[in-house]
């Protein structure tokens, strides 16, 4: 019985290492060096896909793989469908905000009634919060450079993930509103939870385990 753990490149992976290494796991191959979608571990019995982020979500929930670790901003726009999410992991921690241009006056614009553009690849999200604060916007779906959008009159708002603020600083944006704080969770799928509890509990405790020390 084989345990597939799916991860995306990058930040993610990294940051998964520890809590892989707290449940005696260690992939054997480096993703950034390997070509390989599908990479080895010490253990026979467990193996590591990767795939794009945005995809974690949907491996898991047609059990592909049996555990993920995606973004909350991901399992936000994915819906979480037959998805168990017993983890939050605390890892690739960032902010979902709204950013407009530094000459851009949002909230004037906001309080005007004004109708805005708005590009990012978060779109339920943006739908979700605009709705709630009762602001009229057209969503342009982008999946990449999105602080090029208001710099080419594209957009007046984008809606992304921010770390540091460096990025938008260097473009001349600044962030206007916090819509979530983001974080990695663990996701299962839960047909394989029943099935395979024996072997993915131990994962599951091992991961809640280094969370807390």
């Amino acid at each position: 019985m084989t345990i597939t753990i799916a991860l995306s490149k990058g930040r993610i992976f990294e940051e998964t290492l520890p809590l892989l290494a707290a449940a005696g796991i260690t992939p054997l191959e480096d993703p950034e060096s390997s070509r390989k979608l599908i990479l080895p571990t010490n253990r026979a019995d467990v193996r590591l896909i990767i795939v794009r982020a945005s995809d974690v979500p949907t491996y898991v929930q047609y059990g592909a793989a049996d555990i993920g670790v995606a973004g909350k901003d991901v399992l936000n726009e994915h819906g979480g469908i037959g998805l168990y999410q017993p983890l939050d992991l605390n890892i690739a921690r960032c902010r979902m905000m709204v950013a407009v241009r530094d000459d851009f006056d949002y909230e004037s614009a906001v309080r005007q009634g004004a109708r805005l553009r708005v590009a990012t690849k978060y779109v339920q999200t943006a739908r979700d919060h605009f709705a709630a604060k009762g602001v009229h916007v057209d969503l342009i779906k982008l999946y990449g450079s999105m602080e090029l959008a208001p710099l080419v009159g594209l957009s007046d708002a984008i809606v992304d993930l921010v770390s540091s603020g460096g990025t938008l600083k260097a473009n001349n944006l600044k962030a206007v509103e916090h819509i979530a704080d983001i974080s990695s969770r663990l996701v299962v799928n839960q047909a394989a939870l029943k099935l395979k509890h024996d072997a993915i509990q131990p994962i599951l405790d091992a991961f809640a385990l280094a969370i807390k020390s």
